[in-house]
């Protein structure tokens, strides 16, 4: 059995119409280990904010934040629990 670990992934969107389809795209990819989704517009700051609760190796997390973190405008950050 592999090591899976729950975590929650943050992702701020600077650039919606820019980043919106990319980041889609990865999100769509990796649906298999998302949990659950929230999204959140903050219009005064030009912000979109997405939190994802995950489940899934430390490698595919990894690699999904990885993927997530080279789109131009989009920063993530993630904390993860070994279980």
């Amino acid at each position: 059995m592999e090591n899976r670990s729950v975590g929650v992934i943050a992702i701020i969107v600077k650039e919606r119409k820019s980043a919106a389809n990319e980041v889609n795209a990865v999100l769509t990819e990796y649906g298999s280990v998302v949990l659950g989704r929230m999204g959140l517009p903050y219009k005064d700051r030009n912000l979109n904010i997405i939190t994802l609760i995950v489940d899934a190796s430390t490698d595919h997390i990894g690699a999904l934040t990885g993927k997530l973190g080279r789109i131009e405008g989009v920063t993530v950050k993630s904390t993860l629990a070994k279980i």
